[in-house]
């Protein structure tokens, strides 16, 4: 299993303190980047086909970054070769009127995945103590109170069957001055590029004080984060598929037993 930081309760993170290049000094050309990666789909591969069969759990992923952090690529790369009746992806951008009508986490709840189903979420309920907090979009005294109101929501899921695999893809701050350079440089790419993201790169030290307490406040025993070295794209795919391959172990999903005797059936 590679290296990433898991947040235990109650430490306090401290994202300076942890080294967003870190690759064990391997190579993208390495054939055991490609054996590792390549072993952790084929395991996940495996797992996702007994937790549909079983039915009786599911595994909510929990996305989050900077901009340019690498949701969009963790997911392509990550999540392939999985079953989609299975595996569902809910982006959350900014929030419709409807949305706004009702409480924060009422536009993430309806999505949160069925038993036997993996649910990826790129952004999340944690944009309420990020976005929210950096913009000022409501006063501090309400997006304080929010903290609490995410752990026990998610420890609701837990408590109902919901596994929670939090991951924060941790980039450098030059590695995002290069990754907006390659969306101008390249014409296709020009549709990921916004004025707007130069704008919030100016916020870079409020998002990381904003990424940090939510961090710290909300890595439980049951949903701790997951910090993520991700300057390198293969590095950062190759242990976020090692991660959900060592969760979906953990979950330990069964076949069901059926409800015959195979030996008595004959097909005529």
């Amino acid at each position: 299993m590679g290296h990433f930081t898991k947040v235990k309760p109650g430490d306090k993170v401290r994202l300076d303190k942890v080294d967003p290049d870190f690759h064990e000094g391997l190579s993208k050309r390495d054939a055991v980047v490609k054996e590792r990666t390549d072993a952790a789909h084929k395991e996940m591969r495996g797992l996702q086909e007994r937790l549909y069969a079983e039915c009786g759990q599911s595994l909510l992923v929990v996305l989050q970054a900077l901009d340019t952090g690498g949701k969009d690529g963790t997911i392509k790369h990550v999540m392939r070769g999985l079953n989609p009746a299975g595996v569902c992806v809910r982006g959350f951008k900014a929030p419709t009127s409807e949305e706004l009508a009702h409480d924060f986490l009422w536009r993430v709840h309806p999505y949160v995945p069925a038993k036997g189903h993996i649910t990826v979420f790129n952004r999340s309920h944690y944009e309420d103590v990020l976005v929210v907090r950096v913009h000022e979009l409501v006063p501090e005294e309400i997006w304080r109170r929010r903290y609490d109101q995410i752990n026990e929501f998610e420890e609701l899921l837990a408590e109902t069957g919901t596994h929670i695999l939090k991951i924060y893809l941790h980039i450098s701050k030059d590695e995002q001055k290069e990754r907006l350079q390659a969306r101008l440089d390249n014409p296709d790419k020009h549709w990921k590029f916004s004025a707007a993201d130069l704008k919030e790169r100016a916020l870079w030290d409020d998002y990381t004080e904003a990424f940090e307490e939510a961090l710290t406040r909300c890595s439980t025993k049951r949903a701790p984060w997951h910090i993520i070295p991700a300057n390198r794209k293969w590095y950062r795919n190759m242990i976020v598929a090692e991660l959900l391959a060592e969760t979906l172990r953990n979950m330990d999903p069964q076949f069901p037993e059926p409800d015959f005797d195979p030996a008595e059936i004959v097909i005529d």
